[in-house]
């Protein structure tokens, strides 16, 4: 399945709380979609997310139920090692 990289902006401070997490997790699983991991900012109002989906347009539809930003969506088709090696995606 194709991997994307989505790049969410926030007008204010994101403080994780995990009761928030399993209903993310159900509107992905009905989209199609799962949420692998994310990164945060320092100052908490960035997050650079890692998903599995069958599209872009799934994830802006999953991000848009769970009122989430989707700012920039990439797909991506491996990644580059230390060494200088491409790892594709499988």
């Amino acid at each position: 399945m194709p991997l994307f990289i989505i790049e969410r902006e926030y007008a204010e401070r994101v403080d994780p709380y995990l009761g928030a997490f399993d209903e993310i997790n159900e509107i992905n699983a009905d989209e199609g979609i799962r949420w692998l991991y994310s990164f945060l900012s320092l100052d908490r109002r960035k997050s650079y997310c890692l998903y599995e989906a069958p599209s872009a347009e799934m994830i802006l539809s999953a991000a848009a139920a769970a009122g989430l930003p989707a700012d920039r969506v990439t797909e991506v088709v491996g990644r580059i090692l230390p060494s200088g090696a491409l790892e594709p995606v499988v």
